[in-house]
């Protein structure tokens, strides 16, 4: 009985080795059951295959009375395979913030506003390889000024701003640096303006002075009025040719870009119209007045005659800007579609 409790001791004693044995690796080997310290119990341990294996041998093993022999082996683990990424492209997840990623084409678009002379623009673009992108703009404003007095006239301006263009973003060497060519194949910016001049305002037209007639019952005169309209351009479609800095479309996990962008249309010199309605008069006292509308009266042909050669000379000085201004700076959130 006495020899038994020492066995079991001993037993006890030998376990954390058996423990260290598995938890440290060692080289491929088995140790003879004559070679254990312990006679008639021992413990083998060994590395095989990645597998850690260990065993009680002999006939005794402790705290048991009969002969008992175990085996056991644990694989290690194996390594983690990576999270599937979102759209089933692991690669495209793995490039840094900052750094290049090819994008198939038209595999990611982006989505932008700016705030431009051609109004509140709203534009959208894809990618067509590393090197260049497709954009659609469009862009629209209204204001209108109310009623106001100016110099004896009573003015209403309307600002009407709504123009569509697309363009091709061509970067260079795959720099930030970007040069687009494009069309505006819609153009419909124009300022009108409905005036009613006061009576008796004198004005000028062609160096030639004329009063706006007062409001008789009797003539049926009533005071000059009229509409203008000035187009801001008289070519369309429009050629336009931009330059600007940062892309559209980040080449990397980023999402938000704050491209700008600096060019000009080619939109021809702006048109200009002027429709008048009402009596003229040639003197304060209007004694010499006259429906513009009637081609055989003299004071109505002066008075034509002057506001032509007024056009004329108008068109003649607008004729020299034949370019509208492009430049904006933009706020673009880019993702990807496939």
């Amino acid at each position: 009985m006495k020899d038994r409790l020492v066995l079991a001791q001993l037993g006890l004693m030998a376990a954390p080795f058996a423990l260290l044995a598995f938890a440290v690796p060692a080289p491929a080997q088995s140790l003879d059951p004559s070679q254990a310290n312990l006679p008639g119990n021992s413990i083998a341990a060994g590395y095989t295959n990645s597998t850690y294996s260990f065993s009680w041998l002999g006939s005794d093993a402790p705290g048991s009375g009969e002969d008992r022999s175990a085996d056991r082996e644990l694989p290690l683990p194996e390594a983690l395979e990576p999270a599937a990424a979102p759209g089933g492209n692991p690669e495209r997840y793995n490039v840094p913030y900052a750094a290049e990623w090819r994008q198939p084409p038209f595999s990611r678009i982006g989505i932008g506003a700016d705030v431009s002379p051609l109004g509140i623009g709203i534009k959208s673009a894809i990618v067509l390889n590393q090197v260049f992108d497709a954009r659609l703009m469009g862009n629209f404003f209204n204001y209108n000024s109310g009623r106001f007095e100016l110099e004896g006239f009573n003015v209403n301006a309307n600002l009407h701003l709504a123009s569509a263009a697309a363009s091709l973003d061509w970067y260079p060497f795959n720099s930030i640096w970007r040069l687009s060519p494009g069309l505006m194949f819609l153009n419909g910016n124009q300022l009108s303006v409905a005036t009613t001049i006061v009576p008796g305002t004198s004005f000028t037209l062609d160096n030639q002075t004329f009063y706006s007639a007062k409001a008789n019952a009797a003539t049926g005169a009533t005071p000059l009025a009229a509409t203008g309209v000035l187009g801001l351009h008289t070519i369309r479609p429009a050629f336009t040719i931009a330059g600007g800095f940062g892309k559209f479309i980040p080449r990397s996990n980023r999402h938000w870009s704050f491209p700008s962008e600096f060019g000009v249309a080619f939109t021809g010199g702006p048109s200009v119209n002027v429709n008048p309605s009402g009596w003229a008069c040639l003197e304060a006292a209007q004694t010499e007045c006259s429906n513009i509308g009637d081609a055989a009266n003299p004071v109505a042909i002066k008075f034509n005659n002057a506001l032509q050669s007024s056009l004329t000379k108008w068109r003649t000085d607008l004729d020299k800007v034949q370019v509208y201004p492009l430049f904006s700076y933009s706020v673009v959130y880019s993702f990807n579609i496939r």
